[in-house]
């Protein structure tokens, strides 16, 4: 199992459920030295086997070296856990534009990437699970969260469609779209916005809750999963209310919190 963002957030608490079912973990991130951490306490803990591989997957090929390094060691992946991302909130017109071209490189790019270095071999063999984390945000416009959103939706759109594609091949894809997550992300962006700290509780879900019901999904081979009854329903009315009266209500909220 290759998880992706393992060294904290859901990433990590993901990296905890699979070494706690006995899953063989290979860790990927790029702080090499939480990585390795990890990988040593999982191993210590649940006696798996945690194969740290500390990757910027943002840059151009870092996908394609990955790959090498797992065949290198003759270690195929059955299991691929896309978690890496990044989230950058305010007006698009003041984030700096070398800032958008990084959520899109590692949001988009390096998961396309990953995608497409490992479900041809899942494929060939006939089995095998994928776990894309998007966000409640992919089903519908967030100003103030725009590129960042933007690219969710697409997570989102090309985790169905590879789910569709690859019926009855003996690998599923999974989705795991959660809200505000109590993660360092959310941590870091509520010290730029100090407006995100007066989220009501309710509204910010534990990181170990959302990391399981993301693992039950995947492993059920579930296409979409959305923790907690308060996003299922946010989402549900985004998809079926007019899509004029969604961008309003997602602007009013969007602008309440700067």
């Amino acid at each position: 199992m290759l998880i992706t963002g393992a060294s904290s957030g859901i990433g990590e608490a993901l990296a905890r459920c699979c070494a706690r079912d006995g899953h063989r973990l290979v860790l990927a991130a790029r702080g090499a030295g939480r990585l390795r951490a990890l990988a040593a306490q999982l191993n210590g803990e649940f006696g798996v086997h945690a194969l740290a591989l500390p990757a910027d997957l943002s840059l151009p090929e870092a996908a394609a070296r990955l790959a090498a390094a797992l065949k290198r060691r003759r270690l195929a992946v059955d299991v691929l856990v896309n978690n890496a991302g990044v989230l950058e909130a305010g007006r698009f017109v003041r984030v700096p534009a070398q800032r958008h071209q990084q959520i899109i490189d590692l949001n988009i790019s390096a998961l396309t990437a990953m995608l497409a270095q490992f479900v041809p071999g899942m494929v060939r063999r006939r089995r095998g699970r994928i776990l894309n984390v998007a966000s409640i945000a992919a089903f519908q416009p967030v100003p103030m969260l725009a590129t960042y959103a933007a690219t969710k939706a697409y997570v989102l759109s090309l985790s169905e469609s590879l789910a569709e594609e690859l019926r009855d091949s003996g690998v599923t894809v999974t989705v795991l779209c959660p809200g505000f997550t109590a993660t360092p992300m959310l941590s870091r962006a509520t010290r730029v916005n100090t407006r995100l700290a007066q989220l009501p509780g309710a509204l910010v879900g534990d990181v170990e809750e959302v990391a399981a019901e993301g693992y039950r999904a995947c492993m059920a081979g579930e296409v979409i999963a959305v923790p907690g009854a308060l996003n299922l329903a946010a989402t549900t009315a985004a998809r079926a209310a007019p899509r004029w009266l969604v961008r309003r209500i997602a602007g009013a909220l969007g602008r309440s919190m700067l």
